[in-house]
């Protein structure tokens, strides 16, 4: 599985889920069942029929929304099958307005590092279904036990497009499980998440800046060498005071380490899943979480987004690579705990663990991770962190901080589009076509989407579908959402 070799989440973690077979959502020689029936956006209302004529390699007719009120936001969607590569459009799209409410903790799937092999793994988000997250619009904040949040999401299939289907349908009742352990912290936007739960900021003696006592900090190898408590001490006898530099951790941080937690449940219960499913192939998955004022923008694969504001172009998105030497060791670490030895743990603490803590629940991090959850502190937990520092950030836009006008978007991609079309020429093309129409049409966004898509297909001549300037026209499925932005500034 690729999400154990790479970090996701604008790098988020999760992602391409590699293996199947070729084909549709279910591979035909298999005698499983099949998880989730091919099908099409479910916004988009098809019928089957429509859902057959939209399979015409030939033809390759654009699909848009029916009505642009049934997606939040005004947001504009358009989609084209590819031109004979698959005989199904591989490519999968979700949008939704969600609710994560508080349940307890075991409601959720598991987020912290295990050894249990994930086919053992208890999975309780089995189909998705009568867990009452979805939002309708006229009840968006009436819910005070929970957090709302807005959710787009393109997924790409390779070898089939089963686990793209499975991954449209459930990806956000993951997220939403993630974002249950943490609504009451995400809440409380006047206090710094606590490093440990329960844990009173100003009672932690191992903050640097407290009052300095009589005992210089440990050196290094001292540390190494036997903490307060830990493995290796050379009495029970507690150690002078030390003074630790502890991280501060945003909510952000927070929000993005449960997208990034979210992204590697879903892989997992893929995984598992193929043990019982017909699920063919893997995907690759780019999503966008509106949640209390912010952007969050993860991408495992190949797909974009950008932010097109006043004529600027903002990537909000990075190819799925590893994306910093912290994450590199700590995958090192993963793999090969043996090199090691006894002193070292491949996590990342906000500041190192003490034995009285072991049974609490402490933020941590992962090779797999750029943001923050928490996890129960384990013995193993006690040694020295292997790494100190910073990862790259995920990507995050403040709406908050900007007044947008009504040709302010943000737009989703799957690779077809990127293909031909560079980050200039969408800008242009999305700010030319949306300068020509009248700001208060809000079906505006969904005739963007339309154009976008049909300049990355083009037209079919004599060699194949060329765009402008004769140039060969994405023959790949191509998914496309454009959201406006001016709407987040108008959310409670």
């Amino acid at each position: 599985m690729l999400t154990r070799v790479k970090s996701a989440v604008a790098g988020f973690m999760g992602g391409i889920m590699a293996g199947g077979s070729s084909g549709g959502g279910g591979n035909p020689g298999s005698e499983l069942p099949m998880k989730f029936p091919y099908m099409r956006p479910e916004f988009l209302g098809l019928c089957l029929d429509e859902i057959e004529c939209s399979a015409d390699h030939i033809a390759r007719p654009i699909l848009i929304l029916k009505e642009t009120r049934r997606l939040p936001w005004a947001t504009g969607y358009a989609e084209v099958i590819n031109a004979g590569k698959s005989a199904l459009n591989e490519d999968q799209a979700c949008c939704e307005v969600v609710v994560a409410r508080r349940r307890p903790m075991s409601y959720c799937p598991p987020s912290t590092p295990s050894k249990t092999p994930t086919a053992k793994r208890r999975n309780s988000l089995p189909n998705g279904e009568g867990l009452g997250l979805r939002m309708e619009h006229s009840r968006l904040g009436e819910d005070s036990e929970g957090l709302v949040f807005h959710y787009w999401a393109l997924f790409d299939g390779h070898a089939g497009s089963g686990a793209a289907v499975v991954a449209s349908r459930l990806l956000q009742h993951h997220i939403a499980c993630q974002l249950q352990a943490v609504i009451e912290i995400l809440r409380n936007v006047t206090s710094l998440p606590p490093t440990v739960l329960g844990e009173e900021p100003d009672n932690n003696p191992y903050l640097q800046g407290n009052t300095p006592g009589p005992h210089r900090a440990l050196t290094r190898a001292a540390s190494l060498r036997g903490a307060a408590g830990a493995p290796g001490s050379p009495c029970n006898t507690p150690p002078p005071p030390r003074f630790f530099t502890e991280k501060k951790i945003q909510h952000e941080s927070l929000v993005i380490g449960a997208i990034e937690n979210a992204f590697k449940e879903m892989d997992a219960q893929i995984e598992r899943e193929k043990q019982v499913y017909n699920i063919t192939g893997g995907c690759t998955a780019l999503t966008v979480v509106y949640l209390l004022g912010k952007l969050y923008v993860g991408n495992a694969g190949d797909s974009r987004a950008i932010i097109i504001r006043n004529n600027e172009i903002i990537p909000m998105s990075t190819e799925f690579t590893p994306e910093s030497e912290r994450q590199r060791l700590q995958f090192l670490g993963f793999m090969q705990p043996h090199l090691l030895g006894n002193e070292f743990t491949h996590l990342e603490f906000p500041r190192r663990v003490q034995r009285k803590e072991v049974g609490k629940r402490m933020l941590y991090r992962d090779f797999t991770m750029s943001g923050w959850a928490y996890k129960t502190i384990e013995d193993e937990d006690l040694k020295f962190p292997l790494i100190y520092g910073e990862g790259k950030k995920v990507k995050v836009y403040n709406l908050m901080q900007y007044e947008h006008g009504a040709d302010d978007v943000l737009v989703m991609g799957t690779d077809g589009l990127w293909d031909v079309l560079s980050n200039q020429e969408v800008a242009e093309a999305v700010t030319t076509f949306l300068a020509n129409c009248d700001p208060d049409d809000l079906h505006r966004y969904t005739m963007a989407a339309q154009d976008l898509v049909m300049r990355a297909r083009g037209v079919l001549r004599d060699r194949g579908w060329r765009i402008t300037n004769e140039r060969l026209g994405s023959g790949d499925d191509i998914s496309v959402f454009i959201i406006p932005l001016m709407y987040g500034n108008r959310q409670p």
